[in-house]
């Protein structure tokens, strides 16, 4: 019976590590889910969009205000996060999608514990999706897995990411394998099998005064 019990609770040390500590994610979204052919563009400039709340999207957590940066990449508007919350996050619209391309100019400006941006995709819900992430503060580039509300690890990678300046991050997603570029730079990779499709959106963390500007979707 001792033996039966250790057997029992290594399986579930085992199986909680290997989700990490979010537990069973919440899957929404499947392949035939995609409402996006292959080919099809999207782009999200704000150049249009009055000051204050981004129009058509859905905000998880964190304070994302349109506003006028004469600096912007794509003037007069950029999206901005300026509030405090442990993973502030944004969805951009509503199509799912599978593979795709994606990049964004963005700047990070200020963060006494953090100075991150990110792109978020096969989003499910608030709670659960990827994450590719720049970290001026940390020097790196990271890409998570975001489960039941609990980050984990995919892989990391030491990137300088420069603090009060435009700069690009990309990424590439085909099929479970993930590729995040800094400045055209290929930094950092990896692979996971959790969600194979969703939606797309911009991320910060903790104190992050973070900027994003130009963020185009392309579909694969």
């Amino acid at each position: 019976m001792l033996c039966r019990s250790v057997t029992l609770a290594i399986f579930l040390i085992l199986a909680s590590s290997s989700l990490g500590c979010g537990g069973t994610p919440q899957v929404m979204y499947q392949p035939s889910d995609r409402t996006v052919v292959p080919g099809t563009t999207e782009e999200w400039n704000f150049d249009k969009d009055t000051p204050g709340k981004p129009a058509g999207a859905e905000v998880f957590t964190g304070a994302w205000e349109v506003r006028a940066d004469a600096d912007a990449p794509s003037t007069p508007h950029v999206l901005c996060q300026t509030g405090r919350a442990e993973f502030p996050a944004l969805r951009l619209g509503d199509k799912v999608y599978t593979d795709l391309t994606a990049t964004v100019r963005f700047k990070p400006i200020s963060g006494k514990d953090d100075q991150a941006a990110g792109i978020i995709f096969r989003v499910q819900d608030k709670n659960n999706y990827y994450i590719l992430r720049a970290n001026a503060l940390e020097d790196n580039v990271m890409l998570f897995r975001y489960v039941g509300g609990s980050r984990s690890t995919i892989k990391e990678s030491s990137a300088k990411v420069a603090l009060g300046q435009w700069q690009g991050l990309k990424l590439e997603v085909d099929g479970n394998r993930f590729q995040g570029f800094l400045g055209g730079r290929l930094v950092v990779e990896g692979s996971d099998d959790t969600f194979a499709a969703g939606g797309i959106g911009l991320w910060t963390k903790a104190d992050s005064v973070t900027c994003f500007d130009t963020f185009q979707v392309i579909a694969k």
